[in-house]
């Protein structure tokens, strides 16, 4: 978003308040919302001579614009709907479907651009959606929260423990593409392995940046599994641990569950079910594939495994981008 085009009016308020209010830098707040710190100075003049309502949008001096009634208020309406419900298929909405319910409802046929830029000016934005299970039960998730995160709590209070969220993947010699700019016509090729494979990987997050890994040859097991968690154990030889995994079968099969109550210093917490979304280090691996490993040019499994492990040993000397990763959960709020 860009504040000198695309501003809202909450997003003006919400600036200016946190120069004047919370007496944030002017430079700090441009970057925080995307703008520049001439535009910030802008609000605040404008909001010192007229208070709040000195940020509603001016008028411009061009020519009327077209469907009026079309206001903020009605266009999200439309779009934070299902598409389905307007006689499509799916439910995802694409600019050409916008226009062809504006046309319909209002019969009025805007632009492309005209549609763009009134979809910005609502506050949205065009996002790739996350994954959500048809077996996934509210109910459940509720319920987890009601019950089992006040116990992770009181885990992490009494041994003074250390929480990581544990997850694994599977890092494929197929990489992931890229955008870039070419000739209109012209698709650009990226030159990459046919070959099938790849590298499986697990690893566990902290709230405070600190990342533990282990990249293996073949599928992760409940062997694989135990072995992480001892590693982990050895790492911090004197805390004691509070993990929270998925229920992946190698994570509560009875040989792992053997293993955990005979650790003392290990308190294992699972997920409810069908709920990556729930799992910080979920968003490692997100991270991984879709940036760090984007387009990697390794030809053999040795190759790949080279390029992860300097790849996740850089991520793990960066405990600001882990942060910004694992805050990005919602249930990351919930726990300490």
């Amino acid at each position: 978003m860009s504040g000198a085009i695309h501003s809202t009016y909450d997003v003006r308020l919400r600036a200016v308040h946190a120069v004047c209010e919370e007496h944030l830098p002017v430079a700090v707040v441009a970057l925080a919302y995307g703008t520049d710190r001439t535009t910030v100075h802008r609000w605040i003049s404008r909001f010192r001579e007229n208070g709040e309502l000195g940020l509603l949008r001016r008028k411009g001096n061009g020519r009327p614009r077209k469907l009026v009634c079309l206001d903020e208020t009605r266009l999200k309406e439309i779009v934070l709907s299902p598409a389905s419900h307007y006689g499509y298929e799916t439910d995802f909405w694409t600019i050409r479907r916008v226009i062809q319910v504006i046309d319909s409802t209002f019969d009025v046929l805007l632009s492309k651009q005209t549609v763009m830029r009134r979809l910005h000016e609502a506050g949205l934005s065009y996002q790739k959606p996350e994954r959500e299970y048809f077996e996934l039960s509210e109910e459940e998730r509720q319920e987890w929260v009601r019950t089992e995160v006040p116990k992770i709590r009181r885990a992490v209070r009494k041994y003074n423990a250390i929480l990581y969220f544990q997850d694994e993947a599977n890092i494929s010699l197929t990489a992931l593409l890229a955008k870039t700019w070419a000739p209109c016509g012209q698709t650009p090729k990226q030159r990459v392995t046919g070959k099938r494979g790849g590298v499986s990987a697990m690893s566990a997050i902290t709230s405070r940046g600190r990342l533990i890994f282990r990249l293996h040859d073949k599928r992760i097991a409940s062997d694989e599994v135990i072995d992480f968690l001892a590693q982990m154990l050895r790492h911090h030889r004197r805390r004691h641990l509070v993990v929270v995994m998925d229920q992946a079968p190698p994570h509560t099969s009875q040989k792992t569950n053997t293993f955990i109550a005979s650790q003392s210093r290990l308190h294992v917490f699972h997920l409810p079910k069908y709920s990556p979304d729930w799992n910080p280090d979920e968003k490692v691996w997100n991270h991984l594939k879709h940036q760090e490993l984007k387009g990697h040019q390794a030809k053999t499994k040795d190759e790949l495994k080279a390029v992860t492990q300097a790849r996740l040993t850089s991520m793990s000397q960066d405990p600001e981008l882990l942060q910004g990763i694992f805050f990005r959960c919602c249930i990351a709020e919930l726990l300490p």
